[in-house]
């Protein structure tokens, strides 16, 4: 039953914009889907993880924070991660979709390859590695099943830095087990351990299978392939292809040596080598056919015809090895379907003789063909000098150009155009990125602008945000950036702390008490300090204040921002109210009446004895006084 009909992604739209429409492969962690970016209308692939790992928020967290890493790991020989994202129960990347094949599928199908091949292949990966090591990161799973070939002749390296050991139940088949642990390194194996020597070991036990159709550690279980990789040494490939080049066997040995020490650095450093190595074979070294092999791989060793990875066509193209050859159709033909030949011979001489032109003919243009082309040598690391010569003695011509580099060190090459192993002319001209080193952002211009808007164009400028202290200032408004440290225009490397000062406004002076004087004059007193005088729209009463002086300012304090505004209220004078008539009443209800009136009231008593009553009123009852003012009473 073909699952795939039950798969309840295809025709799904992922996060509004991918739409899921073919299931290319089912891994361990995840299935890839091809699929169609509706927003850009290009074809992606679509790497959806395992609901059983999506589940797992720290798994989910790590997949997505070096998903991101990857994305900014641009290099020709490297899948690309375009965008990451979550839909429901999806956990998906949206990445390049590369149509062709994987190296696994080339190695099933032609089983060793000639050696020119071998390192048609094995440089590219190892550019795309070492771009990756660089960077700080780490591949942890390189096998054929993460190489694609494309159609055009290109290698890419995909599942960069998403690959770890996975605690827990999981799908993974013991297939699918034995894929990976036969690229396990040993301290990998033993305690988890990981850096670019790792994926360098891979690379080793790669080029020790490419040269001889065979891994080099086999078993019925994966138990028994890691105790291999743990106790036994990588045996040189020409034990299995008599006739290689002792140089090959070295590089294989170094590469996947058990004791991580022993190997190369890192891919640049094997690429480095590989490219020495290849300089220094001859083109019969390079281009010899896989010979015969030791009796107990030579049964499953298939023979192959001399190629380049361009000449693949892909697996379903390729004929199938169990056809029977005509020579036993031949000895299985009935007597009796054997009639006399002498007649029948004419009836084949000619088309036999048309497909031998024929073949002469293809062979020729194949002849002058490969004479006009040749692949892309990988200058990756070289210093430009070296580089330049390199390709020049290759008869090619050379535009350089150059970019910043946080990865590649200042006058080495970055990368090249056409990219590496490409098919191109001999008389091409080829382009080389050279680094200036790493790109020194310089620290943008920050005041005057709030301290959210200073944050964030020291961010876009690839810089960090180091300590924000504040200060007064007459000439910046609160709040706002008055400069940095180090200054505008200074170069930085990325990711420099930027400290910023902020504004706290004007330094505090005295400010002048100006309540109770005449308008005019008080204006002229705040102003002389430094201040701004508003004044106020509405005047009020005020029995402190003769009418037309200042009744009221704010602020009112003993100090204020230098430049800050003040405000002042006019004074209209005092309220004048009526004064109630309280004579003959005793004490307390004249106090009450007086005090609902607005005054304030100061008795005088004459007599302590008995029960007196008000006997004199000051002001007088029924005349208008300042509301606010005193009334005194004189009790009898």
């Amino acid at each position: 039953m073909d699952t795939t009909l039950h798969d309840p992604l295809l025709g799904r739209m992922l996060d509004a914009r991918y739409r899921v429409e073919q299931r290319i492969a089912v891994g361990g962690m995840a299935t890839v889907y091809r699929g169609l970016d509706t927003r850009l209308d290009r074809v992606v692939a679509l790497k959806v993880m395992h609901a059983g790992l999506a589940g797992d928020p720290e798994f989910t967290a790590r997949f997505i924070r070096e998903a991101k890493a990857v994305a900014r790991l641009a290099h020709a020989n490297v899948v690309n991660v375009y965008d990451q994202g979550a839909d429901g129960d999806a956990v998906f990347l949206a990445m390049e979709y590369v149509p062709g094949w994987t190296l696994r599928d080339l190695m099933r199908d032609r089983g060793a390859l000639p050696p020119r091949t071998v390192l048609d292949i094995l440089e590219p990966i190892l550019a795309g590695l070492g771009a990756a090591h660089r960077a700080g990161l780490v591949h942890r799973d390189v096998k054929p099943e993460n190489v694609l070939l494309t159609e055009d002749g290109r290698v890419k390296v995909t599942d960069f830095g998403l690959v770890r050991a996975v605690s827990g139940e999981s799908s993974v088949t013991t297939g699918q087990v034995m894929g990976t642990v036969s690229y396990l390194a040993p301290e990998q194996i033993e305690q988890g351990a990981t850096d670019p020597r790792t994926d360098v070991y891979a690379c080793g036990i790669l080029l020790f299978e490419m040269l001889t159709g065979h891994k080099p550690h086999t078993g019925d279980s994966p138990m028994q392939v890691i105790y291999q990789h743990l106790s036994t040494d990588v045996p040189a490939p020409s034990t299995l292809v008599p006739g290689l080049a002792p140089q090959l066997d070295a590089i294989t040995v170094a590469a996947a040596a058990r004791d991580a020490a022993r190997r190369p650095a890192d891919a640049v450093e094997l690429l480095g080598a590989l490219q020495h190595i290849r300089r220094e074979l001859t083109p019969a070294q390079l281009d010899a056919e896989p010979g015969a092999v030791a009796p107990a791989a030579a049964a499953a060793t298939p023979r192959v015809e001399r190629t380049s990875i361009m000449q693949l066509p892909p697996p379903d193209m390729v004929m199938p090895r169990h056809a029977q050859p005509l020579e036993d159709q031949a000895q299985r033909t009935p007597r009796a379907a054997r009639r006399p030949q002498r007649r029948r011979r004419a009836a084949w001489v000619l088309p036999v003789s048309l497909l031998v032109a024929a073949a002469l003919i293809v062979g020729g243009a194949s002849w002058a063909w490969n004479g006009l082309y040749m692949r892309m040598p990988s200058v990756l690391g070289l210093t430009q000098p070296v580089a330049v010569r390199t390709l020049q003695d290759d008869g090619l011509t050379v535009r350089v150009r150059q970019d910043f580099s946080g990865t590649v060190a200042r006058g080495r090459v970055i990368s090249s155009d056409p990219g590496v192993g490409s098919r191109i002319r001999k008389d091409s001209t080829v382009t080389l990125d050279v680094s200036k080193g790493p790109d020194r952002p310089a620290v943008p211009s920050l005041s005057g602008l709030s301290l959210a808007a200073a944050e964030q164009a020291v961010k876009d400028a690839g810089l960090a945000v180091g300590t924000v202290t504040r200060q007064s200032s007459d000439s910046v408004p609160k709040g706002e950036v008055v400069g940095s440290s180090p200054a505008a225009g200074a170069k930085q490397q990325p990711n420099t702390p930027i400290d910023l000062v902020v504004s706290s406004g004007a330094a505090p002076v005295d400010l002048p008490d100006v309540v109770g004087e005449p308008l005019d004059q008080a204006t002229s007193d705040l102003q002389d300090a430094g201040f701004t005088v508003v004044i106020a729209p509405q005047q009020v009463f005020s029995a402190d204040a003769d009418p037309g002086a200042v009744a009221a300012m704010s602020p009112d304090g003993q100090t204020a921002a230098k430049g800050s505004t003040v405000t002042v209220t006019v004074s209209k004078g005092p309220q004048l109210v009526d004064v109630p008539d309280v004579t003959g009443l005793h004490e307390a209800e004249a106090r009450k009446l007086l005090t609902a009136a607005g005054f304030k009231v100061q008795v005088i008593k004459l007599n302590p004895f008995g029960s007196p009553t008000v006997h004199i009123e000051s002001p007088n009852g029924n005349q208008q006084a300042a509301k606010g003012s005193t009334v005194t009473l004189t009790l009898l």
